[in-house]
């Protein structure tokens, strides 16, 4: 019994004893199974600060780029290779219910062909059928108000909205000259600044010399305000020239008699921006970049290197026609405050040079929804744009809001 008693005493004095080393293999164990936690934890960090390690990588590869190929940031602020709509034939603006439009092409230098719809007003409709360019082009002296729409990046003439808005102007009584400039739609060549308001320069003089008495405007939308503003600039400057070397043969005549004769009868301007470089620094991408330093001089040597400025701030300083503004509150591409900056300046220089033409803006309310393609949704812009070819001396130094 004593044995039987002893023996087990002994088997638990041997149970609660630790081996030699026991201690070590336990913490041994422990430290394998901390490293194993830590590995299977390792392979999301790993890829997280991969994924970061690459958004850094990409974030200042851009602006690199850009300096050593700015061309591209040329044809992405000129988008003209989106040449959309697809599969509409440009020839035949009748499939498109333009069936009073006649298509035709300019050849402004040797290489260069452009594509041109010329719509006459709805109450030629009649006449206009199976007519030819002839008859087109003796159209333009009727006494109808005419304009030259300049249209804004990507696609043709034939996109939705520029079309709806020829439609709008063509019922209201006007002839609508639609141009694709070098390089979009049908036109040939590649765009750049010069080229583009070259192109508007020659349509217009074609315009004026089949036009006799019928005013002759500028409408730019978008990117096209920058051209219709470097365009009315030199054309003021070319006539201005002429006018000076007229008054060298004539006396008693002042410069308010020669006035009229050289500046553009009208320019309007929808969704216009003050600069390419400030409009293209606006934009939400750039705005990534702002805190980025130097990158403003990078922008602004990747603009030079591109010959782009369509400065229309400064155009406007001199520019001594009527000037109607058209822009909406909730612009998404061109911010609105840009449209209100052009009109300030505008106004300012009206005073400055002591000139009696309009200065106009009508800006659109946000809860309206016409964002930066859809102010012709405007029931009432025929009339908007009707009273600005019918004013004279009337200025208006308020913007209206609709």
């Amino acid at each position: 019994m004593r044995e039987t008693v002893d023996t087990e005493n002994e088997t638990k004095t041997m149970d609660s004893k630790e081996t030699p080393g026991s201690e070590n293999k336990k913490s041994y164990c422990k430290l394998n199974t901390v490293t194993s936690e830590r590995s299977q934890c390792s392979p999301g960090l790993s890829i997280l600060k991969k994924a970061i390690l690459l958004q850094c990588i990409v974030y200042i590869s851009l602006p690199v780029i850009l300096c050593l190929f700015p061309w591209i940031l040329g044809h992405v602020v000129f988008s003209h290779w989106l040449r959309f709509p697809y599969l509409v034939a440009l020839t035949s603006p009748a499939e498109l219910s333009l069936n009073h439009t006649l298509n035709f092409y300019l050849i402004p230098e040797e290489g260069i062909s452009l594509g041109v719809w010329h719509t006459v007003p709805d109450s030629q409709w009649e006449k206009a059928q199976g007519a030819g360019p002839e008859w087109y082009s003796e159209t333009l002296g009727d006494g109808s108000p005419v304009i030259i729409y300049l249209h804004g990046n990507v696609g043709s003439r034939a996109i939705n909205h520029r079309v709806e808005l020829v439609k709008i102007l063509s019922a209201a009584g006007y002839h609508v000259l639609s141009l694709d400039y070098r390089g979009y739609g049908d036109s040939s060549g590649e765009p750049s600044e010069v080229g583009m308001t070259s192109d508007a320069l020659y349509l217009y003089q074609w315009v004026k010399t089949r036009s006799r008495t019928s005013q002759v405007c500028l409408w730019g939308h978008s990117l096209g305000t920058g051209v219709a503003t470097n365009a009315a600039v030199k054309i003021q400057e070319q006539a201005m020239e002429l006018a000076r070397e007229r008054a060298r043969h004539l006396r008693n005549i002042t410069q308010a008699d020669l006035e009229p004769s050289y500046a553009v009868d009208g320019v309007i301007l929808e969704a216009p921006y003050t600069n390419m470089e400030e409009e293209v620094a606006s934009h939400p991408l750039s705005m990534m970049y702002h805190y980025l330093p130097g990158f403003e001089s990078v922008l602004h040597h990747v603009m030079q290197s591109n010959n782009m400025v369509f400065a229309n701030d400064e155009n406007l300083k001199t520019l001594t026609t009527r000037i109607l503004f058209l822009h909406a509150e909730d612009d998404n591409v061109v911010p609105f405050y840009m449209g209100q900056k052009l009109y300030q300046i505008a106004l300012q220089a009206r005073r400055q040079l002591d000139a009696e033409y309009q200065v106009f803006m009508v800006s659109y309310s946000e809860s309206l929804g016409y964002s930066h393609n859809y102010i012709y949704l405007d029931p009432n812009l025929a009339s908007v744009v009707g009273r600005f070819l019918q004013s004279k001396n009337n200025n208006i130094d308020r913007p209206i809001v609709r």
